[in-house]
């Protein structure tokens, strides 16, 4: 199933980044901006995010056109899950007011290693969106698949996401307590985190968010996590202010990253395609 949102969200603001300056030169300090953050959802940045370069959407910006935004991940279907992009759309609103965005939220059951990346290009070629985001490595985890395998596959899809001129925007999976020493759940994590600073694409690190906020509160991860590693209605609103928050201080970066690593030759995107390899 799918959803679409459109949103106000601020071009000035981003534009002239006159709001982020300190966040632009230190992406993950924890005493960066953070008044898009309800006062439950307030982690350091330190524990947050990753900034990196978001070049489509700035250029989206400028052309002064409606910035389009594939949400990927998490449950489609009618629940909590479902109401994630209007909380999305309401975490852009406060952070950036005054911009047109439309938000396709689509989910994607299964593993990336076991072939849930093939059917996200397919999402991307239809979609044709300026800013990916994607929940990413929870099924893989839960699965216990391999964590290089998992690697592999989620560098190749992202450096494939990226050569044909899109931002992504990385989520880490969710942390329960129950998982918090299980090593391979814990190298899904790292690779999810590994891919994103090779790939030079922003992270959001809902792991030690998560963990952060459940650490204040007597009810553990349990205020904010449902049944079945789902987010609840608090949880939800949590992790799309935190990726606000993260688009925000991404677009507030100046500096031109590096060549991603491994980025696959591609064809430009005109319709369903395979990847190559």
């Amino acid at each position: 199933m799918r959803a679409a949102f459109r949103v106000p969200i601020l071009a000035a603001l981003v534009l002239a980044g006159a709001a982020l300056p300190a966040l632009a030169e230190q992406p993950a300090d924890p005493t960066g901006d953070e008044s898009v953050l309800s006062q439950e959802c307030r982690v350091p940045g330190a524990q947050l995010y990753t900034a990196a370069r978001l070049g489509a959407v700035k250029a989206a910006l400028a052309e002064k056109r409606p910035l389009k935004l594939l949400a990927i991940g998490g449950s489609a279907a009618p629940g909590a899950s479902a109401s994630y992009p209007a909380k999305l759309e309401t975490a852009l609103e406060r952070a950036l007011p005054k911009v047109d965005v439309v938000i396709d939220h689509r989910g994607l059951p299964g593993e990336v290693a076991s072939g849930a990346a093939e059917r996200l290009r397919t999402m991307v070629v239809e979609a044709e969106p300026d800013l990916v985001i994607w929940q990413v490595g929870t099924h893989d985890a839960i699965a216990r698949v391999d964590a290089e395998a998992f690697e592999s596959a989620l560098s190749e899809a992202v450096a494939w996401i990226r050569s044909h001129g899109i931002d992504v925007v990385l989520v880490d999976p969710i942390y329960t307590a129950s998982m918090a020493a299980d090593a391979d759940y814990n190298r899904i994590v790292e690779a999810v985190r590994t891919v994103a600073t090779q790939q030079q694409v922003p992270l959001v690190r809902r792991y030690e968010a998560l963990h952060y906020l459940s650490s204040r509160s007597d009810r553990g991860e349990g205020h904010m996590l449902g049944r079945q590693f789902r987010l609840n209605d608090l949880g939800l609103r949590c992790m799309a202010e935190h990726v606000a928050l993260t688009i925000v201080t991404s677009l507030g970066r100046t500096d031109a990253p590096a060549e991603p690593k491994a980025t696959p030759a591609t064809s430009p995107l005109t319709g369903p395609q395979r990847a190559p390899g």
